[in-house]
């Protein structure tokens, strides 16, 4: 008789998530994640190959996780504000999404509501050049943010308000 299961791929990689949030990249051990889901490490092989696999599941994971906090988004405010939301909800997460462990099809997913924004503003043709312009603006500054680099006095809000009001303007027919 085979013995039992005692965890599952989804949560390993949840607590693969949460061992990365809490602990950093360099925190996420196979160790750590046997210990956070109750089995030995080397029963997570079964499971996952190695730890650039528990990586890029963990990435796919996240890919996922904020494709569904931007899905109801229909403004480019909304999806700017949800994206910098996630970031410091996950920090670390969203690190690893600029990562080579985020997948291509993952990354995918979590870009189509923002396309879908951009498309409605300036049309399918410049879609994809709104969306970057959008995606770079939002994680250069939620990354100087995250890092402490805004070493000005002033209101961090008010700057994120007033860059997305005009990228808002520049990009609205």
């Amino acid at each position: 008789m085979p013995a039992p299961e005692r965890t599952s791929l989804a949560e390993i990689v949840a607590a693969g998530g949460d061992v990365l949030e809490a602990e950093g990249p360099a925190g996420l051990t196979m160790q750590a994640v046997a210990q956070r889901v109750g089995v030995r490490a080397p029963s997570l092989y079964k499971r996952v190959r190695d730890r650039e696999a528990l990586l890029g599941l963990v990435a796919t994971a996240t890919a996922d996780r904020l494709a569904a906090a931007l899905s109801s988004d229909e403004t480019l405010e909304q999806v700017a504000r949800t994206y910098r939301a996630f970031a410091h909800e996950r920090p670390e997460g969203f690190r690893l999404l600029l990562s080579a462990a985020a997948d291509p099809e993952s990354l995918a997913r979590a870009s189509a509501p923002v396309l879908d924004v951009a498309a409605r503003l300036v049309g399918p043709d410049q879609a994809l050049e709104a969306a970057r312009l959008l995606t770079a603006w939002a994680t250069g500054f939620i990354t100087m943010e995250l890092a402490g680099a805004f070493r000005l006095d002033g209101d961090l809000e008010a700057a994120f308000d007033f860059g997305l009001a005009q990228l808002s303007a520049a990009l609205s027919p």
